[in-house]
C-alpha cells in the first residue's frame, strides 16, 4: 500500500470576499502512518473559566457523600450525565481574595489568588487564564478569549472607593495593571471570531454586503470538500452547520422588538432576553474552542451586583436583591432555582463539548474547565466555603468521578495550580498556592 505523507495544515483557513473561517480538527490534518500524540495536531489543552456571581446555597450545591459514590446536589444536578468527567470541591477558600470590598474585588481575584493594592489604580497580579495563554495559546488566533453577559463596570456597589471598578468587570488580567475587557455582544463576538472589519462603521458595511459570512467562502468550502474523505467532509459539514446556525439566531436577535426600541440604559440591568443570550454565549465559547480560534476562554455568566430577572424559569425577583435574602426560606428556593439554572445552561455546554470530536477523543476529553464562584453565601458576603467543580478529562490527566473533601480552606490557588500543571503549563507557584492537588 503507498502512504503519503502529505497532509493538510492545521492553520488551514477558508476565505472568501473578507471572510475568513477556521476550520475543526479533520483526519485529512494527520500525517498518514503517524501516530496523533506525535504530529502538530495532536490535541492540545483546553482550559475554560465559568464564574456565576453571588455564591451559593452551600446546602444545596455539596453532595453529601464523600468519594466516587457522592450524590448529586440540587444545584450540580443538571451536571449528572458527565459525573465521569466531575470533580466537586469541597471546603476550598480564596483567603487574598477576602475583603469588605466583597463585590468590588471577587471577580478577578478569583483566578489571581492575590489580593489587590488598595489604589484608585489596578494592581493585582496576572491571572492565571493570561499564565496558560501565554504557553500554550501563542499559535492561536486568540491566546485567550473573555467573555460576559453583561459588562458589569461602574454597577452600584461593585466599585468600592478604596478599589475602583477595575476588578468587578473581568476575571482576568494579563499583567499587574492591566484588567482585560470583556465581550458580552453576541454579534460582536461572533464577528469578531468569524468576520473581519476594524471599527463598527466597517463591520456593519461588511453586513449589509451578505446575508452570511459563509456564502462568502462557498466556493472555497466546495474545493475543499472535493479534497477530504467522507469522515472529513461529515466533519466539515457539522462545524459549518453549526457557524450558520448560531449566525442565523444572532441575526434573529438583532431583529427583535426590543432590539427596535431606542431605550435607555439601565444600571444593573442585561438583556430582557437573557437566556437566549446565555446560551448564544455559550454555543459560540463551543465553537471558539472547535474551530482552534482559542484554547483559553473566560465567561461571566452574570455580573456582580446583577439586577437580571429570571421570569423564564418563575423568578421575577432582581438576582442581587435576592442573593441577600436573609435566611428566608422562600427566598433561598428560589435563588437555588435561579442557580441551577446556570448550571443547566452549563450542563448544555458540557454536552455539546462531550459530543464534539476533537483528534482522538471528544472536546470535552481534551478540556480542564473550572465552574464556581469567589463567594459562598451571600446573604452574609461569606467567602469560604467556595463552591467550586471541574469538569473535563484533560486529556486524562484529570481522574474526574470524585468528590474531594479536604482540610478547611484548602487554597483555590491549589487548585488553579494543578489545572495549569496538568495542562502543561510549566509553574509552580499561583497566588498563595501552597502545592498542587494529586488528588485530582
Amino acid at each position: 500500500m503507498f502512504i503519503t505523507k502529505k497532509h493538510l495544515s492545521r492553520r488551514t483557513v477558508l476565505r472568501g470576499m473578507g471572510a475568513t473561517v477556521s476550520l475543526p480538527l479533520l483526519n485529512a490534518m494527520i500525517p498518514a502512518a503517524t501516530a496523533l500524540a506525535n504530529t502538530a495536531a495532536a490535541p492540545k489543552p483546553r482550559l475554560g473559566f465559568f464564574y456565576f456571581p453571588h455564591g451559593a446555597i452551600m446546602e444545596k450545591w455539596t453532595p453529601t457523600a464523600v468519594g466516587r459514590n457522592f450524590d448529586m446536589s440540587p444545584i450540580l444536578e443538571p451536571l449528572a450525565p458527565f459525573r465521569s468527567q466531575m470533580t466537586i470541591l469541597s471546603n476550598i477558600g480564596n483567603k487574598p481574595g477576602e475583603s469588605r470590598a466583597v463585590h468590588a474585588l471577587v471577580p478577578a481575584t478569583w483566578l489571581s489568588c492575590v489580593h489587590p493594592k488598595e489604589s484608585s489604580t489596578p494592581n493585582m497580579a496576572a491571572t492565571v487564564d493570561q499564565l496558560a495563554a501565554k504557553y500554550i495559546g501563542q499559535d492561536t488566533p486568540y491566546p485567550s478569549l473573555e467573555v460576559a453577559t453583561a459588562q458589569g463596570h461602574g454597577v452600584g456597589s461593585a466599585c468600592e472607593r478604596g478599589y475602583g471598578c477595575s476588578y468587578s468587570g473581568t476575571l482576568s488580567f494579563s499583567t499587574p495593571a492591566t484588567p482585560l475587557p470583556v465581550e458580552s455582544n453576541p454579534r460582536q463576538l461572533f464577528l469578531r471570531l468569524f468576520g473581519q472589519g476594524d471599527s463598527p462603521a466597517e463591520r456593519r458595511f461588511l453586513t449589509r454586503q451578505t446575508t452570511s459570512l459563509l456564502d462568502m467562502i462557498s466556493n472555497e468550502t466546495v474545493a475543499l470538500s472535493r479534497t477530504l474523505g467522507p469522515q472529513d467532509r461529515a466533519t466539515l459539514n457539522d462545524y459549518l452547520e453549526s457557524v450558520r446556525e448560531i449566525e442565523r439566531r444572532v441575526n434573529n436577535s438583532q431583529r427583535g422588538d426590543i432590539a427596535a426600541l431606542n431605550l435607555p440604559e439601565v444600571p444593573g440591568a442585561t438583556s430582557e432576553n437573557f437566556d437566549e443570550q446565555l446560551n448564544l454565549m455559550f454555543d459560540l465559547i463551543a465553537l471558539a474552542y472547535q474551530g482552534n480560534l482559542t484554547r483559553i476562554q473566560t465567561f461571566m455568566l452574570a455580573a456582580e451586583v446583577s439586577e437580571q430577572t429570571y421570569n423564564h424559569i418563575g423568578v421575577p425577583d432582581a438576582f442581587h436583591a435576592l442573593s441577600h435574602h436573609s435566611n428566608d426560606e422562600a427566598k433561598k428556593a428560589r435563588l437555588v432555582k435561579i442557580q441551577r439554572y446556570h448550571t443547566s445552561v452549563f450542563a448544555k455546554f458540557i454536552d455539546k463539548l462531550g459530543k464534539m470530536p476533537d483528534g482522538d477523543g471528544s472536546m470535552l476529553d481534551h478540556s480542564i474547565l473550572l465552574y464556581g464562584s469567589n463567594m459562598s453565601n451571600s446573604n452574609l458576603h461569606n467567602q469560604y466555603p467556595l463552591p467550586t467543580a471541574l469538569l473535563g478529562g484533560g486529556y486524562g490527566k484529570v481522574k474526574g468521578g470524585q468528590h474531594l473533601n479536604f482540610e478547611q480552606r484548602t487554597p483555590l490557588a491549589n487548585v488553579l495550580l494543578t489545572m495549569l500543571q496538568r495542562a502543561g503549563v510549566p509553574i509552580d507557584k499561583v497566588g498563595d498556592s501552597t502545592g498542587s492537588v494529586s488528588e485530582i
